[in-house]
């Protein structure tokens, strides 16, 4: 699949949008946010129009999925608390978040646990990925999976990171999770936590010289413009997940609910399939943009230097959930 063809994708989602938004009032409205922009190349947005796509195609007339992006209903914070006390009806919202609300979803965070994004899928879509669920539950949030957000990677203005010494003394922005400061502290770097809105400007501004996010959230909120180097560590792999509000899933009929379910299913399934094909027209878009990228020299010596980030947090992730989830990907 090349960016032409997902580009076509992406303009057949907002054609059936367009089609099946309703000249009478559907039956069901559903308000679904996203922090990040409404691009063809942006996995969140990928998300919310594949899911409005599958869900309005299995109930016409019936059901409305309203997008906001662009931070249009916050940030992932509020959207999240949006969703617990049923303010706003779904989000696709990224696990370091949730895993503020739902500590047990530090896991899918730690650094370097995943080899792959097919490790990643077994563990998100198996039982452990289940038991997450269900705990997200008991705080009023419903799980209807987990979409390809892809590999964080680092990009800053100071120097390429090869190995772990590249990383030292770089103030890099942090999502304001205890987990991600602690794997960038542990790597002699100075984490900066800072909300998503106030990043692109603080790299502007020299406030701080890199951040971590994967390509296609480089790419599609336009940091080449603002940052030279980009550095494939893969150091964690960016699960974002389509969730929805309890008190508005427990408000559909029952009919209605499964159909979100399906949706929510078939939606992560089209919206993988097409992250992972674009990922090449996506370096290439960097690279003519005219960002320096490279791979890091030696992953182990990366892993060498988080072990403690993983003894850390292994009390509030469980040690039978840790366990179950290393099990999964070293036998994959």
């Amino acid at each position: 699949m090349t960016m032409t063809f997902t580009r076509r994708l992406f303009g057949a989602l907002l054609t059936t949008a367009a089609l099946t938004g309703t000249a009478h009032a559907a039956e069901i409205e559903l308000k679904l946010a996203w922090l990040t922009a409404d691009s063809p190349t942006d996995p969140y947005a990928i998300t919310a129009h594949a899911f409005k796509k599958e869900l309005e195609a299995a109930l016409p007339g019936r059901v409305e999925v309203q997008l906001f992006p662009n931070r249009q209903l916050g940030d992932d914070k509020e959207i999240l608390e949006g969703l617990q006390f049923g303010t706003i009806d779904m989000g696709v919202i990224t696990n370091a978040v949730v895993a503020n609300l739902e500590p047990t979803y530090q896991l899918v965070d730690l650094p370097f646990l995943f080899g792959s994004a097919e490790q990643a899928h077994e563990v998100l879509d198996g039982d452990v990925g289940q038991q997450l669920a269900a705990n997200l539950r008991d705080d009023g949030v419903v799980s209807l999976g987990a979409a390809e957000g892809g590999f964080r990677n680092m990009i800053n203005n100071t120097r390429p990171v090869r190995t772990p010494a590249d990383v030292e003394g770089v103030k890099y922005r942090t999502m304001q999770n205890p987990v991600f400061i602690e794997m960038f502290s542990s790597l002699g770097g100075s984490p900066v936590p800072m909300a998503w809105g106030e990043v692109f400007t603080a790299m502007q501004q020299g406030t701080v010289d890199g951040l971590e996010i994967p390509a296609s959230v480089v790419n599609s909120n336009n940091y080449a413009d603002v940052t030279k180097y980009l550095s494939f560590t893969r150091h964690t792999y960016s699960a974002i997940h389509l969730l929805m509000s309890e008190r508005s899933f427990e408000g559909l009929p029952a009919d209605v609910q499964q159909a979100v379910q399906d949706a929510g299913r078939a939606a992560i399934a089209e919206q993988r399939r097409t992250v992972a094909a674009a990922e090449a027209d996506i370096v290439a878009a960097l690279t003519e943009k005219g960002m320096e990228i490279n791979d890091i020299e030696d992953v182990g010596a990366f892993r060498a230097k988080v072990g403690p980030v993983y003894e850390r947090f292994e009390p509030t992730i469980g040690a039978d959930l840790l366990e179950r989830a290393l099990q999964a990907v070293s036998s994959n």
